[in-house]
């Protein structure tokens, strides 16, 4: 059974920003677009963006399961 397109979705936000959140690629690229005093402030806006996208991957996964659920019991 394929993955929900909410899982798909997820899968894809979370892996980016974890990306973004572990690595000083950010912080670089801003640097160099001349926004590098908004570097601080990232970590207020990617952690809960990775919340959502992990909330995401878990509805998506819970339908998946009852999806299942509903087939075997067919």
């Amino acid at each position: 059974m394929k993955l929900p397109r909410l899982a798909r979705l997820g899968i894809i936000g979370t892996i980016l920003t974890c990306v973004a959140c572990f690595t000083p690629v950010a912080v670089i690229l801003l640097g160099g677009i001349g926004l590098a005093t908004w570097a601080g402030y990232l970590d207020y806006n990617l952690f809960p963006l990775l919340a959502v996208f992990i909330g995401l991957l878990a509805v998506g996964l819970i339908q998946r399961r009852r999806g299942k659920k509903q087939v075997e019991g067919s």
